[in-house]
């Protein structure tokens, strides 16, 4: 998988890029990333890429001519499967739509910043948008990493233990049921005996009702 990002912070994705099940898959060639700093379009003084509203509302607004620039050399390129905005008021991510976007070979998001984007850009270069959530951040390279990090690790090889994913929560529409290691007591708590039983089918039983207990107390919009 390739994804490429757009940005006007490329510093604030150092980070979260390169660590952890990130830098392992690009470690294995599982994942590319590709980040572009958008002001390397921009023909304007001192690389300028935002301008004020014609509305007259306050803050400034990301201009599409970089936007457009980047994204046709990128595209003479390659064929890319979706073209995502990160942005407040898009489709909630969540572990459907992490699923399905694993399964693309190419992908470009575009981060987010200032008071807006264009919203030619919007209408007429993306594909998608998604939000991580009901709140407003100082820009897009945050939920653009978490985005590649909920897709990363679902590609085959990226998790050393590929069982692992599959029993995460949201996998199955449920929260995940409690887990423990050893010690099997520590400070007089306990872990519940039938997890040290052995019996794989109660433990299997187990499992599913705490899911389906923890999802009904804790997020019970999942339930629907």
């Amino acid at each position: 998988m390739r994804i490429d990002i757009l940005t006007v912070m490329p510093e604030a994705l150092d980070s979260p890029l390169h660590c952890s099940i990130l830098q392992r898959a690009q470690d294995k060639g599982l994942v590319e990333f590709h980040i572009h700093n958008l002001r390397d379009w921009s023909t304007r003084p001192h690389r300028k890429v935002d301008d004020y509203a014609f509305s007259g509302e306050a803050g400034m607004v990301m201009q599409i001519e970089p936007v457009y620039r980047c994204l046709q050399q990128l595209q003479s390129e390659r064929t890319y499967d979706e073209v995502i905005f990160t942005s407040p008021d898009g489709d909630i991510l969540d572990q459907p739509m992490a699923n399905a976007l694993s399964l693309c070979e190419n992908l470009v998001i575009l981060c987010g910043h200032y008071k807006g984007v264009d919203y030619r850009i919007r209408e007429h270069l993306v594909t998608r948008e998604i939000s991580i959530g009901d709140y407003v951040l100082t820009g897009g390279e945050l939920p653009a990493a978490v985005i590649a990090d909920a897709v990363v690790r679902l590609i085959p090889g990226a998790i050393g233990d590929e069982q692992s994913a599959l029993n995460d929560s949201f996998q199955d529409g449920l929260l995940e049921a409690p887990v423990y290691t050893r010690p099997a007591e520590f400070n007089g708590w306990r872990v519940p005996d039938i997890l040290l039983s052995g019996n794989e089918a109660a433990i299997a039983d187990w499992k599913l009702t705490q899911a389906l207990e923890r999802t009904r107390r804790l997020r019970p919009n999942l339930l629907k």
